[in-house]
């Protein structure tokens, strides 16, 4: 923790210590984030000397992250599993075409060639990691998470990799792969893992946490109610789509995109990747610009969606409904404030995809191109036509929609979509 100044609320700026075990701020109960000391960091290491970028993890950015990997102090702390650096792979589209933006997929969801993966094959994993590492290097050993699947899974394998304990709230409707792994390490890791089914969805998993868990001394990593852990490791996001790559490597130039299109349930990574611009700024490696942030979700849970259309500040929940997009059907966070601060600042966008229209893509875009969508990025793709109605998207742009996950998680929900199977 060699480069942490000092834990902020991200709405009051309350301040605490660097190393204060805590969820919400004491004072409105907002999320907190981690500041981190740039001033010092580019001192001692330069505009971007924290950055090595043959290691293929999200480790490559080193001091910029709370536990820096060079640092053998923090090293010991992190159980990693070879995270991160996922490529971003040219993708062709005809509106892409049309229009005559790059487009680029962020394939969490499958190992390449070349590149670092998701152990569980999801971006949930660059959250878990670091959850789990910093609670290593404060001294927790037991942790709790309810969860739409995919962030249960993860903490489920870095618990087992770094042994501590971990107990995991998911509904009984979870797909089924990922129900499946939690309960195999439940049963050959009991010391590690305990599954805890809970009917509904994680909003009835996390008063379970709160009302059995939590007393009993377990630390509860839900989205935004830890110090920011999950937040700096879903900044690498940012990191990785601005890091020098191609052309700009030999003059280690870093850029962002213009748009960035993001399947948003809890929304911790919008507010990962607008934090490392903004670091990425004050260390005097890109200008003010930022790119146009479009939130996607589905219409089972519209939190965003309808708070950004009706100008509101904060969300208003309503009850959830079905979606194959589990990872969208987040009916209410805490977080949910800043997601809006972010996309209104960037002048993005918040837009419901019709389940149609997710499942449609998902079955068009495997049958077209073997390309195996997750069904919340599957609702990054469906939303083109719709950015480039609004004049959101335009020629020159380079466009990266976040594929989150890999396909094969949702089977068989999405199986009937897939001709021949994967």
């Amino acid at each position: 923790m060699r480069y942490v100044s000092h834990l902020s609320c991200s709405v009051c700026g309350a301040q605490y210590p660097a190393d204060r075990i805590m969820n919400l701020c004491e004072r409105d109960n907002r999320p907190v984030q981690i500041v981190m000391d740039l001033e010092r960091l580019r001192a001692e290491r330069g505009a971007d000397g924290w950055w090595n970028p043959n290691r293929p993890s999200l480790w490559r950015f080193g001091g910029l992250l709370p536990l820096d990997f060079d640092d053998p102090e923090d090293r010991k702390w992190i159980p990693t599993l070879g995270e991160g650096h996922t490529p971003a792979l040219p993708y062709t589209h005809p509106i892409a075409d049309q229009i005559g933006c790059r487009l680029e997929v962020k394939d969490e969801g499958k190992h390449h060639a070349g590149f670092g993966g998701n152990p569980t094959l999801s971006f949930k994993d660059r959250g878990m990691v670091m959850t789990v590492a910093m609670a290593r290097a404060l001294g927790l050993h037991r942790l709790a998470v309810p969860t739409q699947g995919n962030a249960g899974d993860s903490l489920a394998e870095y618990a087992v990799a770094a042994g501590i304990e971990a107990i995991i709230a998911m509904s009984p409707d979870t797909d089924l792969p990922v129900l499946g792994k939690v309960a195999a390490f439940a049963k050959l890791h009991p010391e590690n893992v305990k599954l805890e089914l809970v009917a509904g969805t994680i909003v009835d998993c996390a008063r379970r946490i709160r009302e059995e868990y939590l007393p009993r001394g377990y630390f509860s990593v839900a989205t935004f109610q830890e110090p920011g852990w999950r937040t700096e490791g879903k900044k690498t996001l940012g990191l990785e789509m601005a890091e020098p790559a191609g052309d700009r490597l030999a003059h280690r130039k870093w850029e962002l995109p213009d748009v960035i299109v993001y399947p948003t349930g809890g929304g911790t990574g919008v507010v990962g990747m607008a934090k490392a611009f903004d670091e990425l700024e004050s260390l005097g490696l890109i200008g003010s610009d930022r790119p146009r942030m479009v939130c996607v979700q589905s219409p089972a849970s519209t939190p965003i969606v309808r708070a950004f259309d009706s100008g509101a500040p904060d969300i208003e929940p309503l009850p959830p409904g079905k979606t194959i997009a589990t990872g969208l059907n987040v009916a209410q966070n805490v977080g949910h404030v800043n997601v809006l601060k972010i996309i209104r600042k960037s002048g993005g966008c918040a837009l419901t995809i019709p389940e149609e229209t997710i499942a449609t893509t998902i079955h068009d875009e495997w049958r077209d191109r073997r390309f195996a969508w997750s069904p919340e990025g599957a609702a990054t793709l469906a939303a083109l036509p719709i950015l480039a109605d609004r004049g959101l998207i335009g020629p020159g742009d380079r466009v990266v929609l976040v594929n989150t996950a890999s396909a094969e998680k949702y089977l068989p929900t999405i199986r009937h979509l897939l001709d021949g199977g994967l």
